[in-house]
């Protein structure tokens, strides 16, 4: 059967919107949530050139999945994306042959001075820049490299410099940084950049997660509208994934990403492209489907839009509610820095 949008849903009536497409499993960091240095060392054995999709395949997998889903979002990841040779000519690829508009990019901005500019030239819209604490010596040791946040917010200026819109993700870990949270909102607030505080998230198996650690949404919250009182405000749109909130008085906000104390699995419409091809449904997940293998056998483009959609199809991913629902649930995950956040 054809596969059409009005048919493009999972088991949970969740359609495809978003794409998340990991372009390097490489990263300059070593943040201890996701590539901790220890694991991820010298000897450390990343992909082969060979092993990672071409620009000409991700652009073709890209457009297929546009034309089975009629995707709305794409989203470059990595790895730390900018360490990927050339990414603005996928960026223009992708955007002339698809025609979406919203391209954006997680990235640790301190490569953004160098390429902000043909990045915004080649079609990208916006950044969303990873920043755990306005603390160098505290950033430093959670980024596992000693990098103070000067670079990062000069690779923000750059950012903005060109156009480019600008979020930062926050990712907060009771004990090691929650005490950033205050000083984190009173900058960004006063930069003028949508600042997104995400829960200590067990994603992969590598980086030592424990529930007790985890800093919920509403402790969050409650911290900083102690200081600057907060009022909830509507979704963007279907799927958002952060409960946004506004300084009450004001239009400046903040939002929380809170996959363990509120999870969103209900409204879940994105799925994650690995940068050797394989396409996961949900960021927990354990095993992808292989698209790079179809790409290489010589598959037709029906072929290719038809396993989409009949592996969408039997999507039923909730990690994240069946966590709340089975605290002691354990299985293993793929890892966030091969996949994206």
């Amino acid at each position: 059967m054809e596969p059409t949008e009005a048919k493009m849903y999972d088991m949970l009536k969740r359609p495809l919107r978003d794409l998340r497409i990991s372009v390097t499993d490489r990263c300059n960091f070593r943040c201890h949530y996701c590539m901790p240095a220890e694991l991820f060392g010298p000897d450390y054995s990343f992909l082969k050139k060979a092993d990672l999709l071409s620009f000409e395949e991700l652009n073709r997998l890209v457009v297929l999945f546009h034309q089975a889903a009629n995707l709305e979002k794409l989203r470059i990841t990595g790895g730390e994306p900018l360490m990927r040779k050339d990414l603005d000519k996928l960026i223009q690829m992708l955007s002339e042959s698809t025609g979406i508009e919203d391209i954006a990019m997680t990235t640790n901005g301190v490569l953004l001075p160098k390429f902000a500019a043909s990045l915004k030239k080649a079609g990208l819209k916006r950044v969303t820049v990873s920043l755990d604490s306005l603390d160098s010596i505290r950033f430093g040791e959670i980024n596992g490299r000693g990098v103070g946040i000067e670079p990062v917010l000069e690779g923000m200026e750059a950012a903005k410099e060109v156009g480019l819109d600008i979020k930062v993700n926050m990712v907060v870990q009771k004990g090691m940084n929650d005490e950033d949270i205050i000083p984190m909102a009173r900058f960004f607030r006063e930069k003028g950049y949508i600042l997104r505080f995400i829960e200590y998230m067990d994603v992969g198996t590598t980086n030592g997660w424990r529930f007790d650690e985890v800093l919920t949404k509403k402790e969050i919250i409650a911290r900083i509208d102690e200081e600057m009182p907060l009022e909830v405000i509507e979704p963007n749109y279907s799927g958002e994934v952060a409960t946004r909130f506004r300084y009450k008085g004001s239009k400046d906000e903040i939002g929380v990403i809170s996959s363990v104390s509120d999870a969103f699995c209900g409204t879940c419409n994105r799925a994650r492209l690995s940068v050797e091809g394989k396409l996961y449904t949900c960021l927990f997940a354990e095993k992808g489907f292989d698209f790079r293998e179809l790409l290489r056998s010589g598959a037709t483009d029906e072929e290719i839009k038809s396993a989409l959609f009949g592996y969408w199809q039997k999507r039923d991913d909730r990690y994240s509610e069946e966590r709340s629902e089975k605290p002691s649930k354990n299985r293993p995950k793929i890892e966030m820095s091969h996949i994206g956040g």
